[in-house]
């Protein structure tokens, strides 16, 4: 796809005008990376970075059936949240295969605001104002007219801090929010502000495995932000693309829609089984689909770990100690952070075990591996 045919996030130039390296990511011009990927991945773990993820969906459901217009379109159970949290969820086919996975955040007790991936974002916005007729409640797919920047590290709360919430307040453009709302901010909880007048929404979320914060705001107002966090972030604020991110998300063991999710994938597989509400709500879609699956002979994912500097990559058979074929990885990297190559893949059960020794192709030549729980990296 040419470039003149993709689209572009309200941030396209201040990347162009800081030397950015640009990606075609889910139909989207997406910078991957500014300067050096090893740079900006340790950049996360050790301080923080600053992420342009504009290509993310955002669909609104509003009205007194919103919850339980949820509860029939996803796997989760919505309608039981609090105001103010935020959930993980699945929107599953019929079959039971996943479709999405996407984070859903309650905003009021009939206003919920569901987060879907660049890739399923018009996809999913579809499906739920399809599943969505029969109840009480509008589906608004705000995707083209809102910003997504992130805030991601271990430095990430106080440079919010300070950028927004400076000592005398003056030019921050921030209204309805304190310095306690963030430092008391729980993991998957969000406080609503407005910033320069338009509605401000701030999340502790994140797809690094670090601490941080996601921030929706219209895209007239994203280059303001932005450039109001770099200045407050200075030397502690590195600017991030999207090479890092799938580095940083891998160390985590997040899965990666396409990768490790997929419709050809039961939630189960991708060890997700715990995300689907079988007990605690009725019917939904998906449900019979997941009920009525035999998993027996389908694979399941497990994280791999090598030693030495070659890692395995995304499609690498993988076979047992006999030469079988077993599996194939789906995400691999020299990871940044541990050292040694790592890896997600799907293998079949009976070598699923953690310990279990393996054989990746890389390139035409095995590359011992082992069989580990995930995720390979957590916070301390």
């Amino acid at each position: 796809m040419a470039d003149q045919d993709l689209r572009s996030t309200a941030l396209e130039a201040v990347h162009e005008s800081l030397g950015a390296t640009f990606t075609d990511f889910a139909g989207w011009r997406m910078p991957v990376r500014y300067d050096s990927d090893l740079a900006e991945h340790r950049a996360v773990r050790e301080s923080a970075g600053l992420f342009d993820l504009s290509h993310m969906g955002e669909i609104h459901l509003r009205g007194p059936q919103a919850g339980a217009a949820l509860d029939h379109a996803l796997a989760g159970k919505l309608s039981a949240m609090s105001v103010g949290r935020a959930k993980y969820s699945l929107l599953l086919t019929e079959d039971g295969g996943v479709i999405d996975d996407v984070i859903t955040y309650r905003l009021s007790e009939e206003h919920f605001l569901v987060v879907a991936n660049a890739s399923n974002a018009e996809v999913d916005a579809a499906e739920l104002s399809a599943r969505a007729q029969g109840f009480d409640v509008e589906v608004d797919d705000a995707s083209a007219r809102t910003s997504l920047i992130a805030v991601q590290g271990p430095a990430s709360e106080q440079i919010l801090v300070d950028a927004l919430l400076s000592a005398d307040g003056e030019g921050s453009g921030v209204d309805g929010l304190t310095a306690q709302d963030l430092t008391e901010m729980k993991n998957y909880r969000f406080a609503e502000s407005t910033y320069r007048g338009e509605p401000m929404l701030i999340a502790r979320t994140g797809y690094t495995g670090e601490d941080g914060f996601e921030l929706y705001v219209p895209d007239e107002l994203a280059v303001p932000l932005w450039e109001q966090l770099t200045v407050a972030g200075s030397d502690r604020l590195v600017l991030c693309g999207l090479a890092c991110r799938d580095t940083l998300r891998l160390e985590a063991g997040m899965p990666l829609y396409g990768n490790e999710l997929g419709r050809d994938l039961y939630p189960a597989q991708s060890g997700m089984g715990r995300v689907v509400a079988l007990t605690s709500k009725g019917d939904f879609v998906g449900r019979a689909g997941v009920e009525a699956a035999d998993l027996s002979d389908r694979p399941v994912l497990v994280g791999l770990v090598a030693d030495g500097r070659r890692a395995a990559r995304a499609g690498a058979q993988v076979r047992d100690a006999d030469g079988r074929e077993v599996g194939a990885i789906t995400s691999g990297v020299l990871s940044p952070t541990l050292g040694h190559p790592i890896a997600m893949g799907f293998v079949a059960a009976g070598v699923s075990e953690p310990g279990t020794e393996l054989v990746a192709d890389v390139r035409g030549k095995d590359l011992p591996v082992r069989v580990v729980k995930l995720p390979f990296y957590s916070r301390s």
